[in-house]
């Protein structure tokens, strides 16, 4: 108490300095009506740019969910022009069943979006690791994509991370087919440019041609149909002359892959099973 008392009576001339200060001011602003109009307009020129630089804030932090929302709805109506398109070609025929059939299996495939936190291009086994989680639903052996096409497949999670295999790995093989065509193979990356890979095995009787789109064929358990993959630049001869070779410019471009979804089926788990079961059966039989 001493000290607070010492120290207010050192420095009282100062404080009784403020005071007057403060109380003329106010008075020169309040009782002056020119230098009142030039505080006014002053203060108001300082809150305008304050509350320009706290929009300018919000609106730079909204650009995230934005982004994310595009992503989750370009995969939604890629997927819509897909069933579309295989509807108009299907309009002769009672389709009905059919398009029952194809709801019922879209319905069954949730999206949860992420980011990537980690990536590489430039390597033969390049991995994306992502900020979700077994914590967020995610498990190995589930799809990713983004707004632009194919990603690729969930190897293993955290609890809030989980690592891609990308189709820029030497271990990634992804059915495909040729869009519209129903011709399939499997899509491939051995190094090199990370804006191109190929599809393989495709059969020799197929009829297609360069600048044709190649998509994901929904023969697995992971994707379903019509995820862009990319589009043909180059017909070449299997190495042992049975099949097609096809060069694939990648409708994603990995170098500057952000925003992802993962897309979670919710079926995945009972079809693996089975799939799992009848394969260990057909082995024990033999």
């Amino acid at each position: 108490m001493q000290a607070l008392l010492a120290f207010l009576t050192r420095y009282f001339h100062w404080f009784v300095f403020l005071l007057l200060e403060a109380a003329s001011v106010t008075m020169l602003f309040k009782y002056n009506s020119y230098q009142g109009s030039v505080w006014l307009t002053s203060a108001n020129a300082v809150t305008g740019k304050i509350y320009e630089w706290t929009s300018s804030v919000e609106h730079f932090f909204s650009l995230t969910r934005r982004s994310e929302e595009l992503n989750e709805r370009n995969i939604f109506l890629e997927q819509e022009v897909g069933r579309l398109r295989r509807r108009l070609a299907e309009t002769e025929a009672d389709t009905t069943a059919d398009e029952r059939r194809e709801l019922q299996m879209l319905s069954e495939f949730q999206i949860v979006p992420a980011k990537v936190v980690a990536n590489s291009v430039d390597r033969l086994d390049n991995l994306i690791t992502i900020n979700r989680g077994s914590a967020d639903g995610i498990e190995a052996d589930m799809g990713v994509a983004c707004g632009n096409g194919l990603v690729g497949v969930v190897y293993m999670t955290s609890s809030h991370y989980s690592v891609v295999i990308p189709v820029l790995n030497k271990h990634s093989r992804i059915s495909c087919s040729i869009r519209g065509r129903d011709y399939f193979g499997y899509l491939s990356w051995n190094g090199g440019d990370p804006l191109y890979a190929y599809m393989e095995d495709v059969p020799r009787h197929a009829k297609f041609k360069k600048g044709e789109w190649v998509e994901t064929s929904g023969y697995s358990y992971i994707f379903p149909p019509g995820i862009s993959v990319g589009k043909i630049v180059g017909i070449y001869n299997s190495a042992d002359g049975l099949s097609y070779r096809l060069k694939i410019h990648l409708s994603t471009d990995f170098a500057c892959l952000r925003d992802v979804c993962v897309i979670t089926d919710k079926g995945i788990a009972e079809r693996m099973r089975l799939h799992e079961a009848a394969t260990d059966s057909l082995k024990e039989g033999e």
